[in-house]
């Protein structure tokens, strides 16, 4: 930008910063005429773009106006978030394009099928481009910005625009969170003022706990891509493979003091499964950037922060699936105007930047559009090679006792194109009836790969996010390598169409005596509960047992005694049947109370109290931690979960509840003396991560904490190296094997004694006197994924992972980390859901 442009910008901004309102003008390329027919987005929102921050519903008002007003434009809704709002794209092109979407659609996924892509000719061939927005929801620029591409390339008559037409579908993803930036929008908009008020200090610039970066269960949905425990990421996976694009971007926002980044990131921490192409053509791309940010007096940086290792976000998963994913990273105003290092920063500003490099984007990926093509190509045409060079050949993996858990995974591999299928002939231990195997030789190798690896060597010590994510071991599912000289051909049975494949018997007879059920199944809780909320009486077994009819229950089984019930026997029976229907777990009927172990009146068999818990919240609690207890509990198990805030907490009757879920995070409010007396008098808590050390500190728990000791050897170690060293003793989230009692209630239901668990951070307790108060502990050699400095490996083994501590009648039930993390981890759930299930069964003397 010309000197004398760039300071009629900064006069245009100090006049207009009162009211924050800017014209189109501010944010368009003056180059351009534009159909009058398009709405702007002011006609139809009833403001400037930046003016007021867009709620989601206008954002949606204005996207299908677009479509019904431009032929270049057509509108898809593909996903609902858990709030009922539509996730939506836009598919942009030429007119033509648009009226022969669907088979240049169908030609474009040829580019990834090595076994058609061959003869293909990319001279003509369109480019297909994914511009996402705001997966953050107070990150709202992005989202902002896609009112303004979205117009400008459905109204601007300027060559270069309808070249982009010609050459490339665009994919436009507006809201990636519309829950979120709904919440950050209403928070804004409301505390506005005419004057606008750039004070950090202000109420608009501080939005309270959870903030709106996360979506309605607070899942940070830029950790989702993997996982995909939200259906905002379920869609937008589907719909990603429904278009496989060649660029995807990920615009967000980062510190008010920040400038604007783009990729690529520091290039020591790029994951090794991203071909180092991908690298190079992020590099070339990034000089369009450089160009238009110029071009505007923008400052801006590359190469120095962000990586891409971990695969579960927006710019990283687009890697390892033939495309090109890019972050952007705009500083943020977090309002409509704050105080900056770099002056006052308006929304505009913001939504300017966001902008330019969307249309930067446009512009390198259309004059590098053969070379993108090509990568895709390539990207998918040297699998077969690289499967065969590979020493892994396929991997095998089984759950037969938990047809949830592996539905579940099974649903979760399918949504990553990954192709299962049956087990054609017995391997080692695993059995062709229930198990199955995934070939590595197949179009989603290198994903494959990325989510059954076990990584433990790292070019660098440093990550923006996890270092392991092994969906096996977070499923806690058996599998096993197959290698070169053990493969066959003939391993490789009928391949899995479904998840559904676990045909359970759920018709049972009627009893006048007892029913049964298994509780290693996932679903076995929500079994539990729904029969405990019609006040239905049930018993677990602490030893296992046969039925007179033979059938083995294992510990943690569920007992049903049709006597002494509130419901009468017919009742019983028809619920009962509609609950197993309902989780698809087979119950079973029972006509004698005389096993071939012991009798059901055994003292082996523990009454059950239906839980009724309450989660804490609110300021100082972590935010995803506490999400995760929510999802959990709502969506699976069906608890209706109070949430409350601890000043609310320190005036309530505690007597209807009788179990306290705290998660991570600061309880420094919290009354304590009335916790102790509620605990006395036979409350439980459940105490993860940090409220562990807490319930420690305040007296009610007898579980120590290992101090940390810093390493005072190192007295003097330079400025420039700080960042590396510290942050090479942070533990980011590696995975570790425990061992587990599995004798004891809260390891009921598992098969085998070795539990993997996820770490993160460095919080270890210390042995008790007690020998049966620490059920699960960190084994001799623990690590299994992931990275962690060698000292800090050294502190780990043989530590206790979970501690239990009994206070008057009541018992704190401390976890070192947190069991629920991100939602799938189906492994350490199951810890989770026995210590609010089976925590009342739990001998006070084996805590005391």
């Amino acid at each position: 930008m010309k000197r004398k442009t760039l300071l009629a910008a900064i006069a245009f901004f100090i006049t207009n910063v009162s009211s924050g309102q800017v014209t189109l003008d501010y944010y368009l390329p003056s180059n351009s005429n534009f159909n009058q027919e398009i709405p702007t987005p002011k006609a139809v929102i009833g403001h400037e773009v930046g003016e007021w921050h867009v709620s989601h519903d206008k954002l949606v008002q204005y996207m299908y106006a677009l479509a019904e007003a431009s032929d270049r434009v057509e509108i898809e809704e593909y996903a609902r978030s858990h709030e009922n709002r539509p996730l939506l794209t836009l598919q942009i092109s030429s007119a033509e394009n648009i009226l022969n979407l669907e088979q240049m659609r169908a030609e474009h996924l040829k580019l990834s099928d090595n076994k058609q892509s061959s003869d293909m000719d990319l001279t003509d061939l369109p480019l297909v481009v994914y511009l996402g927005y705001s997966i953050h929801g107070n990150e709202p620029s992005g989202s902002n910005a896609a009112l303004l591409v979205a117009y400008y390339l459905a109204a601007a008559e300027n060559n270069e625009v309808k070249q982009w037409l010609d050459n490339t579908i665009i994919v436009l993803d507006p809201s990636y969170n519309p829950d979120g930036l709904n919440r950050f929008a209403t928070w804004v908009n409301s505390r506005r003022s005419k004057n606008l008020v750039s004070d950090p200090n202000n109420t608009e610039q501080n939005e309270p706990w959870p903030r709106a970066r996360t979506n309605h269960y607070w899942f940070d949905l830029n950790r989702d891509w993997l996982p995909l425990q939200n259906p905002e990421s379920q869609g937008r996976i589907a719909n990603y493979h429904k278009w496989k694009p060649n660029v995807l971007t990920d615009h967000h926002e980062m510190g008010t003091n920040g400038t604007y980044f783009f990729q690529p990131g520091i290039p020591s921490r790029n994951n090794p499964l991203t071909p180092k192409n991908n690298f190079e053509l992020t590099k070339r791309i990034a000089v369009y950037h450089t160009m238009a940010l110029d071009e505007i007096g923008s400052l801006y940086y590359t190469e120095e922060s962000f990586d891409d290792f971990y695969i579960g976000k927006g710019s990283s998963y687009p890697d390892v699936n033939g495309c090109v994913g890019i972050l952007f990273e705009q500083a943020s105003s977090r309002s409509h105007a704050q105080n900056s290092s770099n002056g006052i920063l308006t929304f505009p500003f913001a939504i300017r930047n966001h902008f330019t490099t969307s249309l930067s984007t446009l512009d390198a990926s259309n004059e590098m559009r053969v070379e993108l093509l090509e990568h895709q190509r390539q990207f998918y045409a040297n699998i077969p090679s690289n499967a065969d060079n590979a020493s892994i050949k396929a991997y095998l993996f089984n759950s037969p006792d938990d047809f949830s858990k592996l539905r579940a995974f099974l649903t979760l591999l399918k949504s990553h194109q990954i192709e299962v299928y049956k087990l054609g002939k017995n391997f080692d231990e695993f059995d062709k009836t229930d198990s199955f195997i995934i070939p590595m030789k197949q179009n989603q190798y290198r994903m494959i790969q990325a989510i059954f690896e076990t990584r433990t060597q790292f070019r660098d010590s440093l990550f923006y996010d996890v270092s392991a994510w092994t969906l096996p071991l977070a499923f806690d599912i058996k599998y096993t390598e197959v290698k070169n000289k053990a493969f066959d051909l003939a391993l490789i049975g009928q391949q899995v169409e479904s998840n559904d494949l676990f045909q359970v018997n759920t018709g049972f007879e009627p009893s006048t005596y007892a029913y049964a059920f298994h509780w290693q199944d996932s679903q076995s809780p929500a079994l539990l509960y729904d029969v405990q909320r019609l006040g239905i009486r049930a018993k677990a077994t602490t030893e296992p047992w046969t039925s007179k009819g033979g059938e083995l229950f294992e510990r943690g089984s569920i007992l049903i005694p049709v006597q002494n019930q509130k419901l009468s026997d017919s009742e019983i029976y028809q619920s009962l049947l509609r609950l197993g229907n309902k989780h698809r777990i087979g119950i079973s009927n029972l006509e004698s109370g005389n096993g071939s172990s012991y009798q059901l009146g055994s003292p082996k068999f523990k009454s059950l109290t239906q839980p009724k818990p309450i989660l804490i919240v609110g300021s100082g609690v972590n935010a995803y931690e506490a999400g995760e207890v929510w999802h959990l509990l709502d969506q699976r198990i069906g608890v209706a979960l109070p949430m409350i805030t601890q000043e609310k907490f320190n005036t309530i009757d505690l007597s209807k509840y009788n179990t306290l879920i705290m998660v991570g995070g600061s309880y420094g409010t919290l009354a304590q003396a009335k916790i102790k007396t509620w605990v006395q008098q036979g409350g439980k808590i459940i105490a993860t991560k940090s409220a562990g050390k807490w319930a420690s500190d305040a007296g009610l728990s007898k579980v120590k904490y290992q101090k940390i000791e810093k390493d005072s050897t190192r007295k003097f170690l330079p400025y420039n190296e700080r960042e590396r060293i510290n942050g090479a003793q942070k533990i980011g989230g590696a995975i570790f094997q425990t061992q587990l009692d599995l004798t004891h209630p809260l390891c009921f239901g598992f098969q085998d004694d070795l539990l993997p668990i996820f770490k993160r951070g460095l919080q270890l307790m210390e042995l008790a006197k007690n020998p049966y108060s620490q059920p699960i502990h960190y084994t001799a050699s623990p690590l299994l994924a992931g990275y962690i400095s060698d000292e800090n490996l050294e502190k780990i083994p043989n530590t206790p992972a979970v501690g239990l501590s009994a206070f008057g009648k009541g018992l704190i039930i401390s976890m070192t980390d947190n069991p629920n993390f991100r939602g799938y981890w189906y492994g350490t759930n199951r810890l989770f859901l026995n210590a609010l299930f089976f925590g009342g069964i739990i001998e006070l003397g084996s805590a005391r």
